[in-house]
């Protein structure tokens, strides 16, 4: 994993304080503590500033509008499951003859609604999720909810790569043990975010026996508590 730039550490940041506000000071001391300068921390401020990531005010920075909305998301998407009843979501792109941005744009929102592609078109998860569905226009998707003939956890592996999550997952738990300065570790606190967001978020009777998601949250939970007694009263998130 490379290095946060300038402009990840600030977003890592104040992506997970609440409230998402920070004065000037609190940044810089921040920036030398993961290795950035304080020319080049406020060098990076002003261009976020002027990029719409943040919001100048009395002496303090806090996240833009645009950017508030994706900590929203953000803090909803860390840990979304819920209870399950055996139905699943399914939802079918009806339109055709869309450009290839608008259907890129439509396949990373689906994305994000840890949705997962069956066939072209189909896309589907577990209704385990306390989140609605969008408003979508009626001739552009179809959504339903039923429950497959095919047996879930067969489902479920043809969906997503369990195997392979769960093993980027266990390397990420030896990086936290092997990281030592600062800057390590943000950087590897900000992969496990940026990881936990591609979890599946299944029914935990769907997961392998040896799903490691709670570990990493675990492990994740712990390093902001060490921000906190630090004195710094941060939390670090992802900035990708």
């Amino acid at each position: 994993m490379r290095p946060l730039s300038a402009r990840s550490v600030v977003l890592s940041l104040l992506l997970g304080a609440h409230p998402p506000e920070l004065p000037v000071s609190a940044l810089v001391d921040a920036g030398e503590m993961f290795g950035i300068s304080d020319s080049t921390l406020r060098v990076a401020l002003t261009r976020m500033v002027a990029n719409g990531d943040l919001d100048r005010t009395d002496g303090s920075y806090r996240l833009s509008p645009r950017m508030l909305e994706r900590q929203r998301k953000q803090d909803a998407a860390l840990d979304p499951a819920g209870r399950w009843d055996g139905t699943w979501e399914t939802v079918v792109v009806t339109s055709v003859g869309r450009s290839a941005s608008d259907r890129a744009e439509l396949r990373a929102q689906l994305s994000e609604l840890r949705l997962a592609e069956l066939r072209e078109g189909v896309w589907l998860r577990p209704a385990n999720l306390a989140r609605p569905l969008p408003g979508w226009p009626a001739d552009l998707i179809t959504t339903f909810f039923g429950t497959p003939s095919e047996d879930p956890r067969a489902l479920a592996r043809r969906l997503w790569d369990l195997d392979a999550w769960n093993l980027d997952g266990r390397h990420l738990l030896g990086d936290i043990a092997a990281a030592r300065t600062n800057a390590e570790r943000l950087t590897v606190a900000a992969a496990v975010v940026r990881h936990l967001r591609r979890d599946p978020a299944l029914p935990g009777d769907l997961l392998p026996a040896d799903w490691v998601a709670p570990k990493l949250r675990a492990a994740y939970a712990a390093y902001q508590q060490e921000l906190i007694e630090s004195g710094m009263q941060l939390v670090v998130s992802s900035s990708s």
